[in-house]
């Protein structure tokens, strides 16, 4: 067996991907994945479906006075950014020089949020890049 480390959290498909899930019957695709289907209820088939990471920005706010987590971060933006196949993702909008604004186009990234501690277990999470 392999001693957890690093390299054996990259394994796993859904941590470290846009990973969600679709509908057999009906098509729908969701992020996060679910285990039922809103549309098709008790009889749904789900499977995983890996999502682009492309999308508009749907909504957003800027964070001027963060939790301590994120006290190093200030001020920062996070926004909810519909993707162009459909669910809606949350995460940080990393503006590259410029104010980002509703409607415009990102691409999905992973990057670092936060550290555990001083060398504690490092958090990764979704960022979006302007393009």
């Amino acid at each position: 067996m392999e001693k957890a480390s690093a390299s054996m959290w990259r394994k796993i498909d859904t941590r470290y991907n846009l990973v969600g899930n679709e509908c057999e019957n009906c098509k729908t695709l969701y992020f996060p994945q679910r285990i039922v289907c809103r549309n098709c209820g008790r009889d749904t088939k789900m499977k995983p479906r890996k999502l682009g990471g492309r999308g508009r920005i749907y909504s957003l706010t800027t964070i001027r006075v963060p939790s301590d987590t994120f006290k190093e971060s200030a001020p920062y933006t996070v926004g909810i950014v519909e993707l162009d196949e459909g669910p809606k993702v949350e995460g940080h909008v990393v503006d590259g020089g410029r104010d980002p604004k509703i409607g415009d186009r990102v691409n999905i990234v992973f990057r670092k949020m936060y550290t555990d501690g001083e060398e504690g277990l490092i958090h990764y999470h979704f960022k979006f890049v302007m393009e």
